[in-house]
């Protein structure tokens, strides 16, 4: 999509069960790679990140994504293993977050993202 924006509208969720890796499709086709890893390390939740600020990875936490609840038009909640369940995951972080071989990063750990 040169010259615009990605789209940020999502079209299906794949989480198989006992993966370590979470898929989501956006309207534009774009297939987002998001390992367990990533999403967890970058929890969005006041209890994980603070109250303000960019986003940072924190080391840690249950990588068993046990369910995942639309919230809105606009984020995803993700529960993990441990009961862990606060972080609203926004489609727009979703789509920044993607580690596909076009979109990722050389070091995903080190990436900071806009709240």
């Amino acid at each position: 999509m040169s010259g615009s924006e990605p789209s940020v509208d999502i079209l299906e969720v794949r989480a198989p069960r006992g993966a370590r890796h979470m898929e989501v499709i956006f309207s534009d086709q774009h297939v987002a790679a998001l390992p367990h890893e990533i999403l967890r390390g970058y929890c969005p939740c006041a209890v994980c990140q603070g109250h303000q600020g960019d986003i940072r990875f924190v080391e840690g936490g249950d990588l068993e994504l046990s369910d995942v609840e639309e919230v809105g038009n606009y984020a995803l909640r993700l529960v993990w293993g441990d009961g862990h369940s606060t972080g609203l995951y926004s489609y727009r972080l979703l789509r920044a977050m993607c580690q596909c071989a076009e979109c990722a990063p050389e070091s995903p750990r080190e990436q900071e993202y806009k709240r």
